[in-house]
């Protein structure tokens, strides 16, 4: 069965202007707006394992049970590829940090990426310019086979500690490192070569290959190995004034859902897809509010709603 979450880094307080909201009240929020769940990002300052001593791991725990509410993932933001040694063991120590969240946390998939290039604040607000260009600039100084096999080393050692839980490794098909598509993330995932190292599937991710046969062919051909978590975008929904859904094309492309949601459903898929707000949240090119983030929000998991439970699009206005 397929069910809808919300991911946390969408109120996190980095995209919009306004606070951050804490993990309950995240939980809250995702009851109040219909959710199935909620997936956790680890950092501050909602977040980060280091912050969270037992008794708040506990009372988070408790307080999701409280309000119906699944944890479906802890969510990494693990680069394995870095030059510099310390970076990489501060990764490794990093994620197996986050296993040891999701075990108290009753979760049993934790996410992770090849090579997340960062992000970092301007003003106090989010942007993802200077870790691109900071992976960019590391280039110079390492050969992208080198950083592929330090990738596969590292997913590795995440699923080595994860199989003391009984937890599986969710492995996002993310660029930098890997390309779009599904390709490079099953092959990485073939030389992880872990039988709890599965794929984190996001059809987002797939770029312009939004084909019906495309996508046909990349659930079949990644059934085997196993799809156990995927996300969807809401930014590039909103709600009309007097409620219509709005679709945004033009900045955000095209995401065939249709056609990935009747894959899913033909291979019997039994997980979340989570809602992400994971980008600057502007009107005229000026970040705005948490109220925003509500219209994306409620007006993304409408759609996803409709399509999951009829299969087909609802009517929407696309620009």
């Amino acid at each position: 069965m397929i069910k809808l979450g919300l991911f946390t880094v969408t109120y996190c307080g980095v995209w919009y202007k306004g606070k951050a909201l804490s993990l309950k009240e995240q939980i809250a929020k995702a009851r109040e707006l219909g959710f199935d769940g909620i997936s956790i990002e680890t950092k501050r300052p909602v977040a980060l394992p280091c912050d969270l001593d037992k008794k708040t791991r506990k009372e988070v725990k408790e307080f999701a049970d409280s309000q119906n509410m699944a944890i479906s993932a802890v969510e990494t933001m693990s680069n394995f590829t870095k030059p510099l040694i310390e970076d990489r063991e501060n990764n490794l120590c990093m994620v197996k940090e986050c296993i040891e969240l999701a075990n108290d946390l009753e979760t049993k998939i934790v996410k992770v990426f090849a090579s997340w290039s960062g992000t970092h604040r301007y003003d106090g607000l989010g942007y993802y310019d200077f870790g691109r260009r900071l992976h960019d600039f590391e280039d110079n100084f390492v050969t992208q086979s080198q950083r592929w096999r330090w990738a596969v080393e590292g997913i590795r050692d995440a699923a080595k500690w994860a199989k003391e839980y009984g937890i599986i490794i969710a492995f996002q098909n993310h660029p930098p490192v890997i390309r779009l598509g599904y390709e490079d993330s099953l092959q990485m995932v073939k030389e992880v070569n872990m039988e709890n190292a599965k794929l984190c599937l996001d059809v987002p991710l797939f770029g312009d290959k939004q084909s019906d046969e495309y996508i046909h062919e990349a659930v079949e051909a990644c059934k085997d190995m196993g799809i156990v978590h995927s996300h969807y975008g809401s930014l590039g929904f909103d709600e009309s004034p007097t409620g219509e859904i709005i679709m945004n094309r033009r900045d955000f492309g095209y995401v065939n859902w249709p056609a990935y949601i009747r894959e899913l459903k033909r291979i019997g898929y039994d997980g979340f897809i989570t809602s992400e707000e994971c980008g600057p949240v502007l009107e005229n090119h000026q970040y705005v509010g948490i109220e925003a983030v509500d219209r994306h929000v409620k007006a993304a998991l409408r759609y996803m709603r409709a399509i999951v439970s009829t299969g087909k699009e609802p009517k929407v206005i696309k620009r």
